[in-house]
């Protein structure tokens, strides 16, 4: 089980502002990935780390980027694009995590790598249409609702199997496996519950149709309660502060984008 130093939401976390400091922060924020994953009985090097600069300007994602990191997950798909523009000189890959408007799919299809927050027929969709104007294909994540909380976005537990039977015919979209947010808590259990949700939403999935599910990704876990999101099989975390550091603003004026 989780110590209680891995899961705060009130955690003061470095504001990473040199190169010397992002190496620390990503070295640090990798010993406890694997220490969740040690605990789990797992190999942390089937976790993947993606690091999530939203409302980090480029000067300080660039300093990232000389300690070692080349992916990061953005909330907004403006800002998103507008960074990928801005470091086009680059090689990164970005990823897109946060509720996407249809009529943002073209933007996405023109410069994402992923798109984790997949929910509605309409968006994927239009994303297909997009895509395949581009002449390029996206690697998506479904996103669900664990937390019962109408302020998440992420369709119902009970929708998805539904909602992965129609993915098939959007040629251009890779479902890679599925995406939640849990509760915003410091209750080590109440959270627990959100990520053993999804993950045995994921295995009746692939009991009943491996195909649907694609290699059954689970991406769940963020700065405050990754390490029991690891010890309930993720295989992405998605880790802003924890690395970057605070944000003037609370997580909820990001999650969800109204």
């Amino acid at each position: 089980m989780s110590s209680p130093d891995e899961l705060s939401h009130a955690a003061q976390f470095l504001t990473a502002r040199t190169v010397e400091d992002f190496r620390s922060t990503i070295a640090e924020v990798k010993r406890r990935i694997a220490v969740a994953a040690e605990r789990a009985g797992r190999d942390p090097a089937e976790i993947e780390l993606l690091p999530v600069s939203k409302t980090v300007p480029q000067e300080r994602i660039r300093l990232a980027v000389e300690a070692g990191l080349t992916r990061f997950g953005e909330n907004k798909v403006q800002e998103a694009h507008r960074k990928s523009e801005e470091m086009a000189d680059l090689d990164l890959d970005w990823a897109v995590i946060g509720h996407l408007q249809s009529n943002k799919a073209k933007d996405v299809a023109k410069f994402a790598a992923e798109f984790q927050a997949l929910d509605r027929i309409k968006v994927a969709a239009a994303l297909d249409r997009r895509l395949q104007a581009e002449g390029r294909s996206l690697d998506v994540y479904v996103q669900v609702n664990t937390s019962a909380e109408e302020s998440k976005f992420g369709m119902p537990p009970e929708d998805l199997p539904g909602f992965l039977s129609q993915l098939p015919q959007f040629e251009t979209l890779n479902v890679q496996g599925l995406m939640t947010l849990a509760v915003f808590s410091t209750d080590a259990e109440r959270v627990r519950t959100c990520f053993q949700l999804l993950r045995s939403l994921r295995d009746r999935t692939r009991e009943a149709d491996p195909d649907l599910i694609g290699p059954g990704k689970l991406s769940m876990g963020m700065s405050g309660d990754y390490a029991v999101a690891i010890e309930e099989g993720s295989t992405c975390v998605r880790v802003g502060q924890a690395i970057f550091g605070e944000r003037a603003l609370p997580d909820s004026h990001y999650w969800p984008e109204s």
